[in-house]
């Protein structure tokens, strides 16, 4: 994500990096190209505008032609801004003390609102919680069945009443229901249009009054680009957004939606949806985000993800094995399982601090993402000797052959597979960041 707006910051950051001094016309030069990068990633041009003059003022006060790194101070002020740009701060929801929780998702058609809501609840069960989903789209067709096939996909409790009743009416026996079933969150997916009408409003609106709601957040599109900070604010003057859930921002390379939000609405980012799976949503946290921008990595977040899918007896194990060079096919297989867990390859490197710069040389942006991709390495790797796993460099010609006719793939298979075992290999050869991990 922001993979158009990262390059051109770095490309910025470089032409100023080596210079012992900046002048008033480098400074110029500068503002004006982060300017035009901010508009090209179809920022908001009052935000940009507001940008600048803050970035412009905080340079002088600084006095950065003086200073004796003028590059980095800058970067720390572009980093400082775009994370006051972004909201400064992590918002946590509002969480009842007298549950429920009751939680209402509005947003346009073709946003990911069902899929939000499923990843939300999924996201609040991993805290101990006990959600509800609340299906109330009673217009658009098989929007209901929808949500109860992710629901039980995902084994996440439905609620429904076909498409007789009212919305309102939908959610007030949905509240009788989860009090009989200890339900300790509710979350309302409501209806979306292909654009802002009354009806729709009118129906959030009757929800908003007669419902004790905690949250009423919006999910936008981050690839819809200024469309949906306009459909946004609409949204906000009507029904007192208190925030925003914005989805599909691992497909958005241009950045606009995210750094035009905050600033726009006055409301803050909440969560961010960054791929498909209900694993692939988490916390907005605006200064982890800034640094990702600027290619500077994620190494917090991370962390986290590694968490969540290894122990810390596996992360010693694995530590150890990058150290002393043994890292071996087996290992990479294991791997590629446990990745699925965290991200993909290109959202890893780009949590990597000096990763980002070598997607483009590495051809491993999609690896492991698809289950056949990763049936076919398991079946190469299970038609290899113990040898082979544990000393690739072994495999020659003839055992190419052999181990295709095993494994009913392609010597192209084989060789894409082996090419990308010693990248990776080198990669963590160069760059053993699993030291930073606190395990020890």
């Amino acid at each position: 994500m922001f993979a158009n707006l990262t390059d051109k910051f770095q490309r910025i950051f470089k032409k100023i990096k080596n210079k012992g001094k900046l002048n008033e016309n480098d400074i110029k030069n500068c503002l004006h190209e982060i300017r035009i990068a901010l508009l090209e990633a179809d920022v908001n041009y009052k935000v940009v505008k507001e940008f600048i003059d803050s970035l412009r003022d905080k340079i002088l006060q600084e006095k950065i032609s003086e200073s004796l790194s003028p590059a980095q101070q800058i970067i720390k002020i572009v980093n400082e801004e775009i994370t006051l740009t972004l909201g400064s701060k992590q918002n946590d929801l509002n969480v009842n003390p007298s549950p429920p929780t009751i939680i209402m998702l509005a947003g346009l058609q073709g946003t990911g609102k069902t899929t939000t809501a499923v990843k939300l609840a999924n996201y609040f069960r991993k805290k101990g919680h006990l959600p509800l989903l609340i299906a109330t789209d009673i217009y658009r067709p098989a929007a209901i069945e929808q949500l109860q096939v992710l629901g039980e996909k995902t084994n996440l409790p439905v609620f429904s009443m076909g498409k007789k009743e009212s919305a309102l009416n939908i959610v007030k026996a949905a509240l009788k229901y989860s009090s009989q079933k200890n339900n300790d969150v509710l979350i309302i997916d409501t209806a979306g249009r292909l654009h802002i009408d009354d009806k729709l409003m009118n129906e959030l609106e009757e929800i908003d009054e007669n419902i004790p709601l905690q949250e009423k957040l919006l999910v936008v599109d981050a690839m819809a680009g200024q469309d949906a900070v306009n459909s946004a604010k609409v949204f906000c003057d009507k029904i007192k957004i208190s925030g925003i859930i914005l989805t599909k921002l691992d497909g958005d390379t241009r950045g606009g939606v995210a750094l035009s939000l905050k600033k726009v609405l006055g409301v803050p980012i909440k969560f961010i949806g960054i791929g498909e799976k209900i694993e692939n949503f988490e916390p907005f946290r605006p200064e982890r985000m800034a640094s990702r921008i600027l290619g500077m990595g994620d190494v917090l977040t991370l962390i986290e993800k590694v968490e969540t899918a290894y122990s810390k007896d596996e992360l010693k194990k694995l530590d150890r094995k990058m150290r002393n060079h043994n890292f071996d096919l087996n290992d990479f297989y294991l791997q590629l399982k446990k990745m699925k867990n965290i991200g993909s390859v290109d959202q890893i490197m780009d949590m990597v601090p000096g990763f980002n710069h070598l997607k483009n040389r590495i051809d491993v942006t999609k690896l492991g993402e698809r289950e056949g991709e990763l049936k076919k390495i398991e079946a190469i790797i299970s038609s290899m000797t113990i040898e082979e796993r544990e000393n690739p460099s072994i495999i020659n010609g003839s055992r190419k052959k052999r181990i295709s006719r095993g494994s009913g793939t392609q010597l192209s298979d084989i060789n894409r597979l082996l090419k990308q075992f010693y990248q990776i290999k080198e990669m963590f050869k160069k760059k053993p960041k699993l030291k930073n991990f606190s395990f020890n």
